[in-house]
């Protein structure tokens, strides 16, 4: 019987190698000329890379291209631009992809149309693509409306998702969440409905919804007028970018995250089910920790300051309260750790990753930029001295110059840091000068730039390696922005621009990595990604090209992954039974491939393991989304960053006042705190605000003399005296 297994095995071994060359020798034949399927902006570098498979599924399946090469205009077929192809790297295989490599450069064209690549010698021809300003602001509305498809507890309509992507709300059940660790007991409750599905899976992670709040705003941020009011949701036309109302959907959950101590709850673990409104299952929250509330922090802070700026006063009011009533916690809790998902904390199934950041490096990257939001919401210095007292514990300076695609938030906030007002200039000069040394050395960024085939260079493709690109897109950006190395700031923002041509299809794959992108005119795009809602099987959602609809246009898939593997169950045939060890061979998958070319248009869950490389994730997305918001025609309203500030000048005069059972403070800056001593110095009320006109109430207080205690915003205190008199 052993042998017999073992026979089994190796036929099916067998079976499953020769579908993989096959399967991936089809596909690989459609065009060894990779362009950005969407095109091409009149003024930016345009390079086609062909491809000659050495190693790897492809390798069987040649191609040397021809001494001339063309740019035809599709319209007319008139030939507008021919040139020599330029062999890369003296003919070296290309190191993340095996394949040899050569560049065709057809910058010269700049006239707004339709065109192709045509290797006339071969008779092949690349996929289509078009030049012109705007290639790109379709695109970016796509991909910021996969937030509003990951939206838990919304309606889909079908005026604003598509017919085939219409459903109910879901997971209406969060209006009253229990505690996982008291999941029966209803003095648990809390509404915390709201928010956008984490990834493939359902979750609500505190932490990472902080993260995208950030990075969106960032954004918006980097170029307001990439951002317009028509992404035909449902808040469109109301006069403010959508960008702006799908943070606004991100902070209002954050919001109900938030206790009334000031601490944010950690996760909200949701069920799945396709469509998502079908699930009835109960969700559960768990609980506060540190990590979760710095990100409310620097959600709100941020957030305040963008809502002040457009004079969304009332708003920007409540997320500035939050930032300080958070912040407060998160410092008088600096060590408070949760695990979710974790067998030694009785967590096991609430959520699936685990959010928490228990690495001390880590921990202290997070308060620091949770600190520096404060500083630019509030201009009290007390918030920037932390950031100044404790950056060099960071791998910036700790680990000599270090920078990475793993350290990307940190680096993020350096370059914010570099253009405060009131920062340090001495350590402003120490950063510029670390960033540019590391962001310039050999073998990483800006010195392994050129080494890439695809001209798009990554240390490493693991897991989210698309996230990857988006990343060192933005620290090439970045880079020019600062003005780190002047003499090459144009050279860095095309290098930058580089990474969204390999997402857009300059890659081995030919093919872009977002779903259902034809009606945006990409030829060749993803047609499937790990995710509960457009599951394997479903006869609505599974593939494209298998059923009605396929997954919803513009999520990014994770990429290829240098680790990816199936389950070790697979290579033990312990899959639990026969038809769960057949799952092993239903697909074939990149085995030993390199590390660019692992990865496959599946969506397998359990043992294919499929999410490694095609599940999506919020994080991924708001990457690319900030990316490619630089590069898109401005059509947006500008945006004055000289609005009323939170910051004001020191008060000039207050008062405090008894009114019967109310104790009344007005005073011209905005105040965070208010104390009530008696006239013994003790405290008989403590209080978070925010405001220039406050009241409370102080019921049962005698006559006497009493000192209230206002603490600003700008960090300043105020102790007035004040008389209650006997009514």
């Amino acid at each position: 019987m052993r042998g017999l297994m073992k026979h089994i095995k190796i036929n099916a071994l067998f079976l499953f190698l020769t579908l993989s060359i096959s399967v991936f020798a089809s596909l690989a034949a459609e065009t060894k000329i990779a362009v950005d399927q969407f095109g091409y902006r009149p003024d930016a570098k345009k390079t086609a890379v062909l491809k000659n498979p050495k190693i790897g599924f492809d390798s069987l399946d040649t191609y040397t291209p021809g001494p001339e090469l063309q740019v035809i205009l599709s319209s007319s077929d008139e030939v507008v631009f021919s040139g020599a192809p330029v062999l890369f790297n003296e003919g070296t295989i290309d190191t993340a992809s095996g394949d040899v490599i050569w560049w065709f450069d057809f910058s010269e064209i700049k006239s707004e149309g339709r065109y192709y690549i045509y290797d006339p010698e071969n008779d092949m021809k690349s996929y289509e693509f078009e030049i012109k300003e705007s290639v790109y602001n379709d695109v970016l509305k796509a991909a910021l409306r996969v937030l509003f498809y990951q939206r838990a507890g919304f309606v889909k309509e079908a005026a604003f998702a598509g017919e085939k992507w219409a459903d109910n709300a879901s997971h209406l059940q969060d209006t009253s969440a229990n505690s996982f660790f008291y999941k029966t007991d209803p003095s648990t409750a809390k509404d915390v409905h709201g928010g956008w599905y984490d990834a493939g899976d359902f979750n609500k992670y505190t932490t990472w919804t902080s993260n995208y709040v950030e990075t969106l705003l960032l954004a918006y941020l980097d170029n307001p007028e990439a951002f317009t009011d028509d992404y035909d949701i449902p808040e469109s036309g109301n006069d403010i970018p959508d960008i702006i109302d799908e943070v606004k959907w991100g902070l209002d959950f954050l919001l109900r995250m938030q206790n009334q101590d000031g601490s944010l709850l950690s996760i909200v673990s949701l069920k799945e089910a396709s469509p998502p409104s079908s699930t009835t299952f109960p969700s559960f929250y768990g609980d506060a920790n540190t990590s979760a509330t710095l990100g409310g922090v620097k959600a709100f802070a941020l957030g305040a300051r963008v809502f002040r700026y457009l004079k969304l006063d009332d708003y920007a009011d409540t997320l500035v309260l939050a930032a300080l009533r958070a912040f407060e916690w998160a410092e008088t809790y600096p060590d408070s750790i949760f695990h979710n998902n974790s067998s030694s904390n009785q967590s096991t199934n609430l959520g699936a990753g685990d959010q928490e950041i228990d690495n001390e490096v880590n921990r202290i990257a997070y308060r620091l930029n949770a600190a520096l939001h404060m500083y630019e919401l509030t201009g009290n210095k007390d918030y920037l001295l932390i950031f100044e007292n404790n950056w060099k514990d960071l791998p910036l300076h700790k680990w000599s110059n270090f920078v990475s695609q793993y350290w990307h938030a940190d680096q993020m906030m350096f370059f914010r840091y570099l253009k405060m007002d009131g920062a340090s200039k001495s350590i402003q000069e120490e950063i510029s000068t670390k960033l540019k040394t590391g962001f310039l050395k050999e073998d990483d960024f800006v010195g392994a730039f050129d080494s890439d085939g695809y001209r798009s260079f990554i240390k490493d493709y693991n897991w989210g390696s698309n996230s990857y690109k988006a990343i060192y897109g933005l620290s090439f950006a970045k880079l020019a922005e600062h003005n780190l190395d002047p003499a090459n700031n144009d050279i860095y923002k095309e290098k930058a621009e580089e990474y969204l041509h390999y997402i857009h299809g300059v890659n081995p794959f030919t093919q872009v990595y977002l779903t259902n992108m034809s009606s945006f005119g990409a030829t060749k795009s993803i047609t499937t990604i790990y995710h509960s809602w457009f599951k394997d099987g479903s006869s609505e959602w599974d593939f494209v090209s298998d059923s009605t609809s396929g997954p919803a246009p513009g999520f990014l898939a994770g990429g290829p992954n240098s680790d990816y593997t199936w389950d070790e169950c697979c290579d033990k045939e312990s899959c639990g039974g026969e038809a769960n060890n057949a799952k092993c061979y239903l697909e074939s998958l990149p085995i030993q491939e390199p590390a660019s070319k692992m990865y496959k248009d599946i969506n397998t869950s359990w043992p294919i393991n499929s999410w490694e490389i095609t599940e999506p994730s919020m994080g991924y997305q708001t990457n690319y989304i900030r990316l490619l918001s630089l590069f898109v025609e401005k059509k947006g309203k500008p945006l004055s960053l000289a609005p009323e500030k939170v910051k004001q000048s020191l008060p000039l005069q207050w008062n405090a006042f008894f009114r019967a059972s109310e104790l009344g403070i007005q005073i011209n800056e905005n105040i965070q705190e208010i104390l009530l001593l008696d006239a013994k110095q003790r405290i008989l009320l403590q209080k978070q605000v925010y405001g220039k006109e406050v009241y409370t109430h102080v019921d049962h207080l005698a006559p006497g003399m009493y000192f209230v205690k206002v603490k600003t915003i700008s960090g300043k205190s105020y102790v007035k005296p004040v008389l209650k008199i006997k009514p």
